[in-house]
């Protein structure tokens, strides 16, 4: 059976101006279909990068990105793009809804390219929100939702299109602890009802502890974590 993701010593290098900064340096990895993982690490670790590549925003320098035993930087703009509107979600810190749009139009937002009919548009949107507890907020504007509610908007929209990956990246930065973990609750589950894998990155060690699969980021390098403690 082939791995999700499979990664051979990746290796993603910037410029800033004289000196190369190394963000991965021979990152392997696997990735089985329906995990729950998180990638923990400090700010500047790598993680953000190791996730651009998962979801096919960025390509490497060296080594291979493979998805569906598809190597991703081989892949023509057209189809990156075509995975990255159907096959993955993303979810962000800064939430990344579209401040002009009501919540239920956010979602639609990320359905309408899919070629989901006007007259279903509206309905899916709508029980995207009600999984997420938020139907009652539906026609309302992100700047009138609490932060924990526009991460419900978003975790809406990253489902929406029945994703086979969902990229979190820091989901929790910007919410307080109880609701941080609510939210990572809820976004575990509904993935797991969804079929989806989900991936997050976080430097909270706390919330990676909580994940059936932890890895460990340092300076551009990933190790296996230790598995958490039986209950």
């Amino acid at each position: 059976m082939t791995a999700l993701y499979s990664l051979e010593s990746v290796a993603k290098l910037f410029q800033r101006g004289p000196s190369t900064v190394r963000a991965l340096d021979g990152v392997d990895l696997e990735i089985e279909p329906g995990e729950i993982v998180a990638i923990e690490g400090p700010s500047g670790s790598g993680k953000t990068t190791l996730l651009q590549l998962l979801g096919a925003l960025d390509r490497p320098s060296a080594g291979r990105v493979f998805f569906e035993g598809r190597d991703l930087a081989t892949l023509p703009d057209h189809e990156l793009a075509a995975l990255r509107l159907r096959s993955f979600g993303f979810v962000f810190q800064q939430f990344n809804l579209i401040p002009t749009l009501t919540a239920v139009e956010n979602v639609e937002a990320k359905l309408a390219p899919t070629g989901v009919t006007d007259r279903d548009l509206r309905d899916r949107a709508l029980a995207l929100l009600a999984e997420v507890g938020l139907v009652e907020r539906a026609i309302h504007l992100p700047g009138h939702l609490s932060g924990g509610e526009q991460q419900r908007v978003a975790i809406a929209r990253a489902l929406s299109v029945e994703p086979r990956v969902v990229l979190a990246d820091e989901p929790t930065g910007n919410l307080d602890t109880t609701t941080g973990a609510e939210t990572i609750e809820l976004l575990t589950g509904l993935a797991a009802e969804h079929g989806s894998t989900v991936i997050v990155a976080t430097h909270d060690v706390g919330l990676a502890s909580r994940a059936p699969r932890r890895l460990a980021m340092r300076d551009g390098r990933l190790v296996e974590a230790p598995a958490p403690a039986a209950a």
